[in-house]
C-alpha cells in the first residue's frame, strides 16, 4: 500500500494548521487567503480522522507513524477513501526510536523513550507543563543539568543515550509499557491525566516516579536554575516522557522528505530514503527539485499552543503568499502534477489531494471552516 508518490507530486504535512471551531473566528480574522480557499474547495477529500480530547499523542505523530509503517499490526489500519476514524486510529506514535536516529544515535533492537527537560508551574490546585520550545534553554545549560542528573538514571539501572543534551532517550524493562504524552498534547493544561500511565492497566510506572522525582530534586536550587530565574526565565524543575517504542522495519512512502522534526526525519534515515530541511517557500521547493517531496512545515505550534492567534493569523498569511498562491500556480500551469494537504488540529487531521483536473471542477464549494474537526 505504501508506494512511492508519482512524479512532480508535492505533499504538505502542516502540524496545528486547523484551528477549534470555537478559535475559528479570532485565529482567522481579516485572513485573506484566495489561493488556499480554491485549493481547499476543489480537493477531493482523502481523509478525515477525528481523535478524542484526551488522546495522548498528536495527529502528526500519529499520520507519519502510519504512512512509514511504524506501528505495529495490531494498530497500523489505513482509513482508505473519505473515511472517518475515531480513536480505533490508535492513539499511538512510538517515534522515540526514530528520534533517537535522527539525533544521532542507534537504537537497535531496545524500547526507547524521549525524555525532554520541561519547567511544570504551579497553578492554584493542579500543575501546568509549559511548551518547552518557550524554556530558551540553551545547549550548554542542558548538557550541564543532564551531567547532574545522568548518574542518578544510570544508578537505578536505567540506560540513557543524550546526543542532544536538551533531549534524551532511556531505556528500562522497568518502564514496561508505559505511556506517555506527547509535550505539546499536554502544554498549558493540567498535568494529572497526561502523567505516564501503563497502557494496560492505567497504573502510574513507581519506577518512572522514582527517577522522576531524584532528578527533581537534584535540580532544586542548581546554579543553572538560579541563574535562569535571575535572568526571568522559568526554572528548569522536571521532566517529561513521552512517544515509547521500539524501532520497526518502516518505508517511505515519499521520494524524499524535508523536515525540521526528528520524528520524521527518523522515520526517513530508518527508510533510507532522502531527507533534508523544509525550504522557505514553494519557489524553493521548485529549484531544488524537492516537489516529489513530502514538506513537513511548522509555523503554527508555537502560537497555537501558546493561544497568540494574531501571530498564528501571520504565519497563514505567509504560507498563503509563499507555499497555496505559488502551488496553485503551478497546478494551473500543469507545472505540478498533485499537490496533497495534510491540515491537523489538536486531536484530529484532514487529508486531501488536488491535480490539475480538480480545480476545473467548479461545483465543488468546500469551506475551509468545514474541516474543522475539534
Amino acid at each position: 500500500m505504501r508506494t512511492i508518490m508519482p512524479a512532480n507530486r508535492l505533499h504538505l504535512l502542516i502540524p496545528f494548521a486547523l484551528p477549534s471551531a470555537a478559535d475559528a473566528s479570532t485565529a482567522l480574522h481579516d485572513l485573506q487567503t484566495p489561493a488556499f480557499d480554491k485549493l481547499i474547495a476543489r480537493a477531493t477529500l482523502v481523509e478525515r480522522v477525528i481523535g478524542e480530547d484526551f488522546q495522548r499523542t498528536l495527529p502528526h505523530e500519529r499520520w507519519v507513524a502510519r504512512q512509514f509503517g511504524a506501528l505495529s499490526a495490531s494498530n497500523a489500519s489505513t482509513p482508505t477513501g473519505a473515511a472517518t476514524v475515531g480513536t480505533s486510529a490508535a492513539d499511538e506514535a512510538p517515534l522515540a526510536p526514530y528520534m533517537l536516529l535522527a539525533d544521532g544515535g542507534n537504537p537497535g533492537t531496545a524500547t526507547w523513550a524521549c525524555v525532554q527537560p520541561v519547567h511544570v508551574r504551579i497553578a492554584h490546585d493542579h500543575l501546568v507543563l509549559i511548551d518547552p520550545a518557550s524554556l530558551e534553554l540553551s545547549d550548554d545549560d542542558a548538557a550541564t543539568l543532564l551531567a547532574v542528573a545522568r548518574p542518578l538514571i544510570e544508578d537505578l539501572g536505567v540506560r540513557i543515550e543524550a546526543p542532544q543534551p536538551s533531549r534524551w532517550y532511556l531505556s528500562s524493562d522497568a518502564f514496561g509499557a508505559l505511556a506517555g504524552a506527547s509535550p505539546l498534547r499536554a502544554s498549558g493544561r493540567n498535568i494529572e491525566i497526561w502523567l505516564p500511565h501503563e497502557a494496560h492497566t492505567g497504573e502510574r510506572s513507581r519506577a518512572w516516579m522514582k527517577l522522576q522525582n531524584e532528578v527533581q530534586m537534584a535540580w532544586f536550587e542548581h546554579p543553572v536554575n538560579e541563574a535562569r530565574e535571575a535572568r526571568g526565565l522559568p526554572a528548569v524543575n522536571s521532566i517529561w516522557f513521552h512517544a515509547q517504542g521500539v524501532a520497526r522495519p518502516v518505508t517511505s512512502p515519499f521520494a524524499r522528505v524535508l523536515s525540521d522534526a526528528a520524528a520524521t526525519r527518523g522515520l526517513t534515515l530508518a527508510a533510507r530514503a532522502a531527507t533534508g530541511a523544509p525550504p522557505s517557500t514553494f519557489a524553493d521547493a521548485q529549484k531544488n527539485d524537492a516537489a516529489t517531496a513530502l514538506v513537513e512545515l511548522d509555523p503554527f505550534s508555537i502560537p497555537y499552543i501558546s493561544q497568540d492567534w494574531a501571530n498564528w493569523n501571520s504565519a497563514f498569511a505567509a504560507l498563503e503568499r509563499d507555499w497555496f498562491a505559488p502551488a496553485l500556480a503551478a497546478l494551473e500551469a500543469a507545472e505540478l502534477g498533485e499537490l496533497g494537504l495534510t491540515l491537523c488540529g489538536d486531536t484530529g487531521s484532514i487529508t486531501l489531494a488536488i491535480s490539475r483536473g480538480d480545480l476545473r471542477k467548479f461545483w465543488r464549494r468546500r469551506l475551509f471552516a468545514s474541516l474543522f474537526i475539534e
